[in-house]
């Protein structure tokens, strides 16, 4: 009795050590995550919460990781804040319903798609100015800037499938068909920038081929829009699902599901660490995000965050 005694509470205390080291590792860089009804922004580690503007939206972050770039489409405009004094540094006037935002790898512009009148807006980021207006199909939703920044990926949410745009030139040079995802919502890219996943409006991931510009598959996961990233070490794919309780996780080279992960009721937005090992998902019915360690698919960390947790950006993780 004795020796299972002292069995159980070895246990306990290896787990509560395993628990500590996933708290004070979780959070490598910090993660900025928008509070929709608030309008504010949430920085986790040393955590604050700082007043944005109405409807903080999408969001992301020069790769010096010195500004946020949020969108807001009640004011059909992004803002720029400081990351370490949260300072408003500008509010910029882009296009109607200003939602999906991306910051180019040389942190010099950023493109925002403005989901109400089909263009997209090229934002200087040294004068905070809108320098350009790419129309584009209807209902683009969100963009990706490829890895050497010479084009942009732009998601068209009104069914005609991915729109592509020269940065160097700022044309809209074409579409490539999304057959299988008839709306399609969010996007990542692969390392290799031969590869889009894309999320659909509804209930399904599709890998799209950018060099045949053919649908490679279509995958079936949780309900509802929902954020998708692939971890920077580019093992999985992870999509939430806004209408349903679970992260889904596609395993990138078998391109199947191996594991769905009870979250809580409506994760959107999904973001993992630039070293890969953590992912945060943020938890927009239940106001909280969670972290998940990605080697294990456990649920490490659960932190509560009011007013409709929606984005999350991580410096380093595009």
């Amino acid at each position: 009795m004795r020796t299972l005694l002292l069995q159980i509470v070895t246990g306990c205390l290896y787990l509560s050590s395993v628990l500590n080291t996933h708290a004070a590792d979780v959070f490598p860089e910090d993660i900025f995550v928008t509070l929709k009804d608030s309008g504010e922004i949430a920085q986790y580690g040393g955590p604050s919460v700082w007043k944005g503007d109405p409807v903080m939206l999408y969001n992301a972050i020069t790769p010096d990781g010195q500004r946020l770039v949020v969108s807001s489409p009640k004011t059909s405009s992004i803002y720029v804040f400081d990351t370490r004094t949260h300072k408003r540094l500008a509010q910029i006037r882009v296009g109607k319903a200003a939602k999906g935002l991306k910051v180019s790898p040389d942190g010099k512009e950023a493109y925002v798609a403005n989901e109400a009148e089909a263009t997209v807006s090229v934002v200087d980021l040294l004068n905070y100015k809108t320098v350009a207006t790419i129309k584009v199909d209807k209902t683009p939703h969100n963009i990706r800037f490829s890895n050497d920044g010479k084009w942009a990926y732009v998601t068209l949410q009104g069914g005609a499938g991915l729109g592509v745009i020269n940065t160097q030139t700022r044309k809209y040079v074409k579409v490539i068909p999304t057959p299988g995802i008839p709306n399609p919502h969010n996007l990542d890219l692969s390392e290799d920038g031969k590869t889009v996943y894309i999320r659909d409006l509804g209930n399904t991931v599709g890998v799209l081929d950018l060099i045949s510009e053919k649908m490679k598959k279509v995958i079936t996961v949780g309900q509802g829009h929902a954020g998708i990233d692939i971890a920077p070490k580019g093992q999985y794919i992870f999509t939430g699902a806004i209408a349903d309780d679970v992260v889904t996780v596609i395993d990138a080279q078998s391109l199947n599901v191996i594991k769905k992960i009870k979250v809580g009721f409506g994760p959107h937005g999904v973001r993992s660490s630039k070293n890969g090992r953590w992912l945060y998902v943020a938890i927009t019915a239940e106001d909280k995000f969670v972290v998940i360690d990605t080697q294990t698919f456990d649920i490490v960390q659960t932190h509560s965050i009011p007013s409709f947790p929606f984005w999350i950006a991580v410096n380093g993780n595009p």
